[in-house]
């Protein structure tokens, strides 16, 4: 066995949803991180992530 990394670009999903669709897909995920996010201008902004709300 050998640990891998890869990166991963998507549009509008959440942490959750990826890792439950890998897992679901029979891939074992060791970590996740959001590297950068960027809201695109005109666009609808979704509101109530619990990812990126700020608590302090």
């Amino acid at each position: 066995m050998k640990h891998q990394n890869f990166m991963l670009k998507v549009v509008d999903a959440k942490k959750a949803e990826i890792r439950k669709v890998l897992k679901d897909a029979g891939i074992e995920v060791r970590s996740l991180t959001e590297v950068y996010s960027e809201d695109i201008e005109g666009e609808k902004k979704e509101e109530g992530d619990a990812e990126k709300t700020d608590k302090g």
